[in-house]
């Protein structure tokens, strides 16, 4: 069993953090803190998801790769979805996206740089389950 709390606990001492989802490839919620938030993030998490599908789509029909992250920054803040490469590249199993919401004030370079770490050992964790 995968201990979110405990991969994603650096991501939350980021700050500026508000919340955070981890989905599976399939756009299932794995996990959700959405304490400090004040809002659904599982519904957020799952619409984002849906765009991120969307825009993911037209980058494949334009000829590029897959989209690796997609953010909206807005005056109040940031929300942001990133894909992790899998352990193994044609197992969609262990691909996971990380949703995120932070304060305009947040730290969002750090927050990328440990998603990158976390959603990686998470993936792993996936691909031997």
């Amino acid at each position: 069993m995968i201990n979110f709390d405990e991969r994603m606990k650096k991501l939350s001492s980021v700050n500026g953090y508000l919340g955070s989802a981890v989905l599976n490839y399939s756009g299932e919620t794995l996990y959700i803190d959405e304490e400090n938030t004040g809002t659904d993030i599982g519904y957020a998490s799952a619409i984002f998801n849906d765009s991120f599908r969307s825009i993911n789509e037209a980058s494949l029909d334009i000829g590029f790769s897959d989209v690796a992250s997609f953010e909206t920054k807005t005056k109040d803040g940031h929300v942001f979805l990133m894909r992790s490469a899998s352990a193994n590249v044609d197992d969609n199993l262990s691909k996971i996206d990380i949703f995120c919401i932070f304060r305009d004030d947040g730290n969002i370079a750090l927050a990328k740089m440990i998603i990158e770490k976390s959603s990686k050992v998470i993936s792993e964790e996936l691909a031997k389950i």
